[in-house]
């Protein structure tokens, strides 16, 4: 038996394979849906079934738009992808919809029928202890450690996108003031304090190893060895070096160093709205997911260490 076969069947036997295969043909005949497409109906229809019938006890036709909408809640809680679930929402709302056209049902269950909002996923972020590790681990023996401990000293320094991190010009540092200017998404300016760790490894790169490399061709702060503007992809290459040498077994880019700027932020007692204005951030909702990053590291110390957790 075929793996269409089989799925065939077990809508069968859940009394709905003749309308299913009805409204398939339709999609295929009239629609111009492709095999892949009616295949990935009619296993979304399939599943359907086998849960009503295990969970409800009712047949696929019979169902309920509180049955359906529960069914939604389900895929949802087993993490299938917020694709997958547009698809069988799809697939259901096409299903029942057929069936209210055909006078098979009465009423549309799903006319009021949404796929469950998925949470945001949290950004990962490194502990201060980490971070720490990485900014040691260039050699500041070798002109390139110099640099590169300057570039990663500047990105936790300032939060950073990479873009506008390889992107800064020597105009765009006032080292003297404690800040940059950075441009990010739609060029708007925005000025971003320095530490005094990222502004020491700045002086030394720019006194040290830039002059030897630029030889006054660019304005680009951040030099390869070759003399050119440093790359997106070339600083993404180091930062996974020095992630391994620091021993961050985690996947690692630079955004992961702009997440964890300003959860540690927030964790010192930053104000939001500051960390907005450093990131660049236009919506402040876009800013309060690090909220619930902190609280949600701040959960599991909780549990890891509370005595009665």
């Amino acid at each position: 038996m075929t793996e269409r076969e089989s799925r065939r069947g077990g809508i069968e036997r859940r009394g709905a394979g003749r309308e299913v295969e009805l409204w398939l043909e339709t999609l295929a005949v009239e629609h111009g849906l492709s095999p892949r497409s009616i295949e990935a109906y009619r296993s979304d229809l399939v599943r359907l079934a086998e849960w009503l019938a295990r969970e409800r006890t009712v047949e696929l036709p019979k169902a309920s738009s509180s049955a359906l909408a529960e069914h939604l809640r389900w895929l949802h809680r087993r993490e299938i992808s917020a694709r997958s679930i547009a698809r069988a929402l799809s697939a259901i709302r096409g299903f029942f919809g057929h069936l209210s056209e055909e006078g098979i049902r009465a009423d549309d269950p799903t006319t009021h029928l949404v796929a469950p909002k998925r949470q945001r996923r949290l950004p990962k972020v490194l502990s201060e202890s980490e971070v720490a590790d990485l900014l040691a681990a260039p050699d500041l023996a070798t002109p390139r450690g110099i640099r590169d401990r300057a570039m990663l000293e500047l990105l936790y320094a300032s939060g950073l996108r990479v873009s506008e991190l390889v992107g800064i010009g020597l105009g765009q540092l006032n080292l003297d003031g404690g800040f940059v200017i950075a441009y990010g998404k739609g060029n708007k300016e925005r000025i971003v304090p320095v530490g005094e760790s990222a502004e020491r490894a700045l002086r030394t790169y720019l006194r040290e190893v830039r002059p030897g490399l630029a030889r006054g061709r660019h304005e680009a702060v951040f030099v390869t060895r070759l003399g050119g503007a440093m790359t997106r992809q070339g600083f993404w290459k180091l930062l996974k070096e020095y992630g391994r040498r620091a021993g961050i077994r985690r996947p690692l880019s630079p955004h992961v160093l702009r997440h964890s700027f300003a959860t540690h932020l927030l964790e010192h007692g930053a104000d939001l709205r500051a960390v907005q204005a450093m990131l660049g951030h236009a919506d402040i909702s876009t800013t309060e997911i690090y909220t619930h990053v902190h609280q949600e590291r701040l959960r599991r110390l909780y549990d890891r260490f509370h005595p009665r957790a």
